[in-house]
């Protein structure tokens, strides 16, 4: 499999895994949902490695770099970007996460010299148009079709902006442009032969290890809104599984053929994913934006992965 399909299939597993941390991530909060999340994940990853003898492909020249990867585009990205979700609900928390494809792509230029062609420039620039508009202007004239009055609550309430927006687009935005630095940092040590399960183990670890460090201070933003229950728990665990042990991983497989930019821009077809995902969890029907950004976004995948 191409590292052109790694990432999708990273992005379509990130597309489901922001809509079921919608309830623990606002049971939990943030902090919390983040450090009970990371803490299964880096479990799940680390038995991984060991069972699949990972570690050893480990030097101790990679760990320093990893674990900065995982302090920024995890620690502090995923972290900005549940309270993104929280505050702006998981499709326009997507539009803003989506601009790591961007900073990717400038910062992928500058550090690496990565470049496209001209065809891929055509592709890269529909999939980044297509997912602007789908998600940009989704809210407006949205098609009901025959959903019930509690379907369109409930798609109101994913849609609903709590608190000062621009604090959301704030979180946003820093997730986005950690995530892209998360990856920028990891890239040299996935040219080398370090398993990715293993590399990916040392990112998680060093998130949760930050995560409860800053629970252990008592401040009021790391402790939990309300109780974990086995409920919260099993939902976590399994997005943890879906989005962090498998989709990021994913992503560091993708970095070991890919650029930078190009990883960064097909992972970022995640709301595009997420349209389809939100059609059945709500039963309303994105509008004709959301779709005609979703087939610019298709048609520019099918030149960068053909």
């Amino acid at each position: 499999m191409g590292f052109e399909w790694l990432a999708l299939a990273a992005a379509f597993l990130w597309a489901i895994a922001s809509l079921m941390s919608v309830t623990p991530a606002r049971h939990l909060g943030t902090f919390a949902y983040s450090r009970w999340r990371m803490g299964c994940t880096a479990l799940m990853l680390s038995t991984m490695a060991w069972l699949t003898g990972g570690w050893f492909t480990v030097e101790t020249s990679y760990i320093t770099p990893m674990l900065l990867s995982g302090l920024i585009g995890i620690f502090i990205g995923d972290t900005a970007l549940f309270a993104c979700l929280n505050r702006m609900g998981p499709r326009q928390a997507g539009l803003l996460f989506s601009c790591h494809a961007v900073f990717s792509a400038v910062l992928g230029y500058f550090l690496f010299s990565e470049s496209m062609s001209g065809i891929e420039l055509i592709g890269s620039a529909l999939v980044f148009s297509g997912v602007v508009t789908a998600i940009f202007f989704g809210r407006k004239g949205n098609s009901k079709g025959s959903a019930t009055n509690n379907d369109s609550s409930k798609a109101s309430q994913l849609e609903a902006i709590k608190g000062n927006v621009w604090v959301g687009v704030a979180l946003g935005l820093l997730a986005a442009l950690c995530q892209a630095l998360g990856g920028i940092i990891a890239k040299p040590i996935m040219l080398t032969e370090i398993d990715p399960v293993a590399a990916s183990a040392i990112r998680m670890i060093s998130a949760f290890v930050a995560h409860s460090l800053f629970r252990l201070t008592g401040a009021k933003l790391a402790r939990p809104v309300q109780l974990m229950n086995s409920r919260i728990f099993v939902i976590t665990a399994v997005n943890g599984f879906l989005a962090m042990a498998v989709g990021m991983t994913l992503i560091l497989y993708a970095l070991q053929e890919g650029n930078v930019g190009m990883v960064a821009l097909l992972s970022s077809t995640t709301p595009i994913m997420l349209l389809p995902i939100l059609w059945v969890y709500t039963g309303t029907r994105p509008n004709r934006y959301a779709w005609m950004g979703a087939i610019l976004a298709v048609v520019g995948t099918g030149i960068l992965v053909g």
